[in-house]
């Protein structure tokens, strides 16, 4: 009996490692780079793969307002949440602003972004996906490069000669920054991504609420009433955008939870909507 459980253990593991590939966003040089990037802190993505794909893939942004990463809390649970409905998710560990390592701090998370949305339609057939069912997902900060990246797709700001579409099919944002204006924004993230007195160009460019066009994609919007760390009006900003623009979105504000309130609540309550969401929106086979 102990023999045979020890070889469950170990064969459950060898199927879960084998399911997950770390795949580098850039075969050769990284643009926007200064000097040589240490193996640790290059740009990868996680490929979670489900056991029975149907098609649709979420690319997942964690958050850490700019100056780390959660990516356990908020991007490898997130994927092994996903990929038991048959959804492939990629975690994304994206570079994080630089002075140091970057010529435009700010450029270089959305940089990573757009090539990992590339990397995915590029390969879609190899990984088994509909490459008209690829949506992103991002919490927090990683809620701010998620929507940056929903609303200026229509530029490339990485090498493309492929001329592969670098827009998203729908957006899932949790808690998320939106805005870059003081009255809204997390001085933190702010700070980080375009510095303590940013340009004015900058702020504007970096407030989501205000580039929100006809090739924005649909967003599930989702935050709590009483985040102590990112303002609710966030979440509320971007989606009124959204409604003034006609574009389809769907806002869930609870009363309470906090920030990262996803981490505390079980799986069911937070991704059964946002997989009902995904039916209704034609990206996810209305499957038992």
């Amino acid at each position: 009996m102990k023999r045979f459980l020890a070889f469950f253990i170990f064969a459950t593991i060898a199927l879960s490692s084998a399911a997950q590939k770390v795949l580098p966003l850039y075969k050769d040089s990284i643009p926007n780079s200064i000097g040589t990037i240490a193996p640790e802190n290059a740009p990868v993505m996680t490929l979670y793969k489900p056991e029975h794909p149907n098609g649709t893939a979420v690319i997942i942004f964690p958050g850490g307002a700019y100056g780390g990463l959660a990516i356990d809390e908020e991007g490898f649970k997130v994927a092994e949440a996903f990929i038991t409905k048959g959804v492939t998710a990629f975690v994304v560990k994206y570079r994080l602003p630089s002075d140091v390592t970057m010529r435009d701090k700010s450029m270089g998370p959305l940089q990573d972004a757009q090539q990992a949305i590339k990397l995915v339609r590029m390969n879609a057939t190899e990984w088994g996906i509909d490459k008209n069912r690829i949506g992103i997902a991002g919490y927090s900060a990683g809620g701010h490069l998620a929507a940056t990246l929903g609303t200026h797709s229509a530029k490339s700001y990485v090498p493309n000669k492929e001329k592969i579409d670098l827009r998203p099919d729908f957006m899932i944002l949790v808690y998320a920054v939106i805005s870059m204006h003081d009255e809204l924004t997390h001085q933190g993230s702010r700070s980080n991504l375009i510095g303590p007195s940013p340009s004015p160009e900058k702020v504007a460019f970096f407030s989501n609420e205000e580039w929100v066009n006809n090739n924005t994609p649909p967003a599930y919007i989702t935050h709590c009433n009483d985040d102590a760390v990112v303002s609710v009006n966030n979440s509320i900003a971007f989606y009124q955008a959204m409604q003034k623009g006609g574009i389809p979105a769907e806002l869930h504000l609870y009363p309470t939870g906090n920030h990262g309130f996803t981490q505390r609540l079980p799986v069911y309550e937070w991704l059964d909507p946002m997989l009902w969401w995904m039916k209704r929106g034609g990206w996810l086979p209305n499957t038992p």
